[in-house]
């Protein structure tokens, strides 16, 4: 049975992955932070009594801030696979907590490959590495992009991820480790968090069409960007990691639409004029805005035989669709008397 280890494990790349990997019949292990309050709801459903002998799904608290402790969970799993999914991933975010960004996305990254040195030459034994890249680390530059496209990062996160793209064709080099690297571009789902721009508009709109929320506050609408689906953006993270040879992938769906065109989609699916409804709030520009990511998958379709299933308008329902029923729920327990905070996602 092969064993993986997944930073990350739950934000919805990393349930989503964990999910396909338990399916293929690997022992999955993740990595969670120690929180005061339950943080696994992405997981729940596949995550069973820690007690029992026999699971296939294992949870270890860590952090990427924490070389010593990644190095004992390393020895400790001995896993043949690993996926680095963990980062303060909030593009916006990270210029408010540029040195907390930048220590986790990129000398995290650092500290993880140095365990992994260490692991190898002590033990022996080769373990696989997938680095989570982002669309973000092109920023500026002319679309369409692809692995030969110059990286322009816009802000403390995509410059983190970089340095972490950097660190790890660095230690490919240097150590022979075998270390691929994933760019991939926006993916979404109805897992994803509610702060991040298509899932804030998706949870809108149920709110709205339910007579819980008026406005809907946003930045900038003209910003394009890749759309696919985090489910099937996983598979391809897998596959680099069936290679004879680790090697840098972007993946995309090849076709970008802006946060306008998605406005339109999710609120034309509920029957919602948007405009009526949408309100622009500068709070939510980034200092330096990234206005156009259009990925070229072609080197992902041709080496790893991986493409796309979900398609633009399907995603948006599917995303619609999820967040109505959640919706539907919050208005019975407001109507049964129970509070509910009707916080927007900042």
């Amino acid at each position: 049975m092969r064993k993986a280890l997944i930073t990350g494990i739950t934000g919805q790349d990393g349930s989503y992955l964990a999910e396909l990997l338990l399916s293929k019949g690997y022992e999955v292990h993740g990595i969670v932070r120690r929180a005061s309050t339950f943080n696994t709801e992405r997981i729940d459903h596949i995550y069973q009594d820690p007690h029992e002998s026999h699971l296939r799904l294992k949870l270890h608290y860590g952090d990427l801030a924490d070389g010593t402790g990644l190095r004992r969970i390393l020895e400790h799993v001995q896993p043949d696979e690993i996926y680095n999914l963990g980062a303060q991933s909030h593009v916006r975010v990270s210029f408010d907590q540029p040195e907390y960004t930048a220590d986790v996305v990129g000398t995290g990254t650092l500290r993880l490959l140095e365990a992994i040195r260490d692991y190898t030459q002590n033990t022996g034994r080769m373990t696989k590495l997938y680095q989570a890249g982002s669309s973000e680390m092109f920023g500026a530059a002319n679309p369409p992009q692809n692995e030969g496209t110059e990286f322009y990062p816009r802000s403390p996160y995509a410059v983190g991820k970089v340095a972490g793209f950097w660190f790890c064709k660095n230690y490919r080099e240097a150590y022979n480790l075998f270390v691929a690297n994933g760019i991939l571009f926006n993916h979404e789902s109805p897992r994803r968090g509610e702060t991040f721009v298509t899932r804030k508009i998706t949870r809108a709109v149920g709110r709205i069409k339910l007579g819980l929320q008026d406005k809907l506050f946003l930045g900038n609408l003209d910003a394009k960007r890749d759309w696919g689906f985090a489910g099937d953006y996983v598979e391809a993270m897998w596959r680099m990691l069936q290679q004879d040879e680790a090697d840098d992938y972007v993946v995309a769906t090849g076709k970008a639409y802006s946060v306008r065109d998605f406005l339109e989609a999710a609120f034309g699916h509920a029957g919602i004029d948007y405009k009526k409804h949408v309100e622009f709030d500068p709070r939510y520009l980034r200092p330096t805005e990234v206005d156009y990511l259009l990925g070229d998958p072609s080197k992902a379709k041709e080496k790893l035989g991986w493409e796309p299933k979900v398609d633009f308008n399907e995603l948006v329902r599917m995303m619609v669709d999820h967040d109505m029923d959640m919706a539907a729920r919050e208005k019975t327990l407001i109507d049964a008397g129970h509070a509910i905070s009707t916080r927007a996602g900042d």
